[in-house]
């Protein structure tokens, strides 16, 4: 199994001390957040490509570098860090060719039937008053998806005003950053 793999491994750098150059403080050195997509493309392409070395983001990562919702994971990530880790500046980045794009609770629909989930189970999920369609739902344009999560944060009621907040897409190969106009 691969965790027994990675738990061998882990153990070997901890006995040789590999860790001593990633000891950092919790607190960003650049007062910086990034919210980003969790593509494996990105794992070491993303910090690569904006010169951020261990200790100097919060890096916050989910399917499609999205918020939601106002209250979701995403955005508390982001007030705790505004708040309690002293970030300034939030860029949100998604990516060319992401798996987000054009994702659907109906794709995810069938592939959940097929692996032993049974519809009662869905049905009780949505009498809890969760919509799996929304839920689920990636995006059709990347650059307006970025916009769109930009200005939920820009506008969320607990984020300061003096709070930075910029969108951009990187390129998944090459690492370049576009970054997006909000007024389009």
């Amino acid at each position: 199994m691969m965790i027994d793999q990675i738990l061998a491994f882990n153990k070997t750098f901890v006995a040789q001390k590999a860790y001593e150059p990633f000891i950092a403080d919790k607190y960003p050195d650049k007062k910086l957040a990034v919210l980003s997509c969790m593509d494996t493309r990105l794992t070491e392409l993303l910090p690569a490509a904006l010169g951020l070395k261990n200790g100097d983001a919060k890096i916050i990562k989910n399917a499609g570098g999205l918020v939601i919702s106002p209250f979701d994971s995403a955005m508390r990530s982001l007030i705790v860090a505004i708040y309690e880790l002293g970030v300034e500046e939030i860029m949100v980045v998604a990516h060319s060719h992401c798996g987000a794009c054009h994702m659907s609770f109906d794709h995810f629909h069938k592939e959940m039937i097929e692996r032993g989930v049974k519809e009662e189970t869905l049905e009780t999920i949505r009498k809890c008053g969760v919509d799996l369609n929304h839920w689920l739902e990636g995006f059709k344009d990347t650059e307006a998806s970025v916009r769109n999560t930009v200005e939920t944060i820009k506008t969320h009621p607990l984020v300061p005003n003096d709070v930075v907040v910029r969108g951009f897409i990187i390129d998944s190969v090459t690492g370049e950053l576009e970054e997006q106009d909000l007024n389009k």
